[in-house]
């Protein structure tokens, strides 16, 4: 194995996974930290966790594990990946898990970058925009778990962290990878464990690429590995050949958990459709809708959708009578349940949309390995299991993929090939 992943959620996983399998390196997603040793095909592992809204304690030793067994797999370099909108409290985990990898790495002038221009969100003088907006004049303000009300990234990581984060500026990044090098060695000497990197276009993030063939640690969104594949190419360590397609076939089902603005339009789009169940957070919590409601539904309904995405008032409201983990968790449990009867009963295509519910229902399904395949949309590939029962997968964050996400999926892991 050559570059080493960490993920700190499972649809980020898959993101980067994809950004690397179109990079040309043989990757493979490993869901939890692996117990057995990697394939010796696999160039590119990524290891995904389910770390992002624990504990910074906890984060900080499962990534510190992550790293040690990737390691043992002779990966030359390592990405910590998080979400391309920052998602994190003040207290964490981003950079406390930043640091301690960078600590164990002994690196410093460690890039944070979690540009995504594909996705629109790009950062410029240190702030984070998604399209046109700053982070905190976006939905994203209303996240029911890590709500973002600072697009200062410096500002906001330096919250989480024990030592000074650096900004290194486009008008350095433009001047290419030679003087984006020096700008991070110059940021080192400072004792800037971790930072801040602009980018506003794919060009930027291959510079920074560049810039880093050398660099034991990067840290950053999905983008940030668009230039890494090509280092190990050039020099000859990596085939450059993608994964042939495959394709998995079967009754299928989509469970959305997310409440993003983006699940919000495809789950409605979709319901619009096809035939779809709300699962409202108050009828959940009082126990008056159980797993077995929703999979008797989509056994009466052929592509059915079942989805908890609401508005936020509506989110709000259930949070505020029960709180924001009960809520959280109740969703997560019903729909790892759900995905389980499904799987008994033989469905084999499995669309799961937001980051905690795919989590959930990849570690009910007790997947160990998932193969990278087709891109479904920008930072969402379609997924297959390794182990019987052959499972065909996509694990979309809350704010991927385009309105007709949902049936666009449904096709791709049906026939192994992009539209």
């Amino acid at each position: 194995m050559l570059l080493g992943v960490i993920a700190d959620d499972f649809t980020g996983a898959s993101d980067i996974a994809n950004t690397l399998a179109r990079g040309g390196l043989a990757t493979t997603q490993f869901l939890g930290v692996p117990k057995a040793a990697a394939q010796p095909r696999c160039e590119a592992g990524v290891v995904a966790l389910k770390s992002r809204s624990i504990p910074a304690a906890e984060a900080v030793a499962q990534s510190l594990a992550a790293l040690e067994w990737l390691r043992a797999q002779g990966c030359r370099q390592f990405v910590f990946k998080y979400c391309s909108t920052f998602d994190s409290t003040p207290l964490g985990n981003i950079g406390p898990v930043g640091e301690a990898l960078a600590k164990s790495l002994g690196a410093s002038g460690v890039v944070a970058c979690p540009a995504f221009p594909a996705a629109g969100r790009t950062v410029f003088q240190g702030h984070l925009f998604v399209a046109d907006r700053l982070l905190s004049e976006s939905s994203l303000r209303h996240h029911p778990l890590n709500p973002m009300t600072d697009a200062d990234l410096r500002r906001w990581l330096r919250m989480q962290t024990a030592e000074a984060v650096g900004l290194v500026t486009r008008a350095v990044v433009s001047k290419g990878a030679m003087m984006l090098a020096h700008a991070l060695r110059d940021c080192a000497e400072r004792g800037e464990r971790l930072v801040i990197v602009d980018a506003v276009d794919d060009e930027d993030l291959l510079t920074i690429g560049k810039a880093c063939i050398e660099a034991p640690l990067v840290t950053g969104g999905s983008g940030i590995a668009l230039g890494l594949p090509a280092n190990f190419v050039e020099r000859g360590l990596a085939t450059g050949s993608p994964p042939g397609p495959r394709g998995v076939e079967g009754p299928a089902a989509i469970l959305a958990g997310s409440c993003s603005a983006r699940t919000l339009e495809q789950v409605a789009r979709y319901a619009a459709r096809y035939p779809s169940l709300a699962i409202e957070p108050e009828r959940l919590m009082a126990n008056e809708v159980a797993p077995a409601d929703a999979i008797g539904f989509i056994a009466d309904n052929r592509d059915a959708l079942v989805f908890s995405s609401a508005a936020p008032a509506q989110v709000e409201g259930a949070q505020r009578a029960h709180g924001r983990e009960r809520v959280a968790h109740a969703v997560e449990n019903f729909f790892a349940d759900v995905a389980k009867g499904l799987v008994a009963r033989g469905y084999r295509r499995l669309v799961i949309a937001g980051g905690e519910t795919s989590g959930a229902v990849v570690s009910a399904l007790g997947l160990d390995s998932l193969e990278i395949g087709p891109e479904i949309d920008p930072g969402v590939p379609a997924l297959f299991s390794t182990r019987e029962p052959g499972l065909g997968l996509a694990l979309k964050s809350g704010n991927f993929g385009a309105p007709d996400f949902f049936e666009k999926a449904l096709a791709v892991i049906e026939t192994g090939s992009a539209r």
